[in-house]
């Protein structure tokens, strides 16, 4: 578990999904959270513009925090925290 949950860019876990488009990456994203517990963190790097709308949809469907959203170098990256 991450020692500084005050730090979004501390994480349990990380998946990268670029190159993959919708909705694979929300695919990948339910399969990973599955073998995470409650209150890691995952991030979640992505290069398809639809995860802008589609994480926090993901996120406040299933009651996960969306701590942190950004984007550099045609990237986009999230840091999640489980319910």
């Amino acid at each position: 578990m991450t020692v500084n949950t005050d730090d979004p860019s501390a994480f349990d876990a990380a998946l990268d999904t670029t190159g993959l488009y919708c909705p694979e990456p929300i695919m990948l994203m339910h399969n990973k959270v599955r073998d995470m517990a409650s209150g890691q963190v995952l991030k979640v790097v992505a290069t398809d513009p639809a995860t802008t709308r589609d994480v926090p949809k993901f996120c406040q469907f299933l009651g996960h925090e969306l701590l942190d959203q950004n984007s550099a170098d045609d990237q986009y990256i999230y840091f999640i925290r489980l319910a």
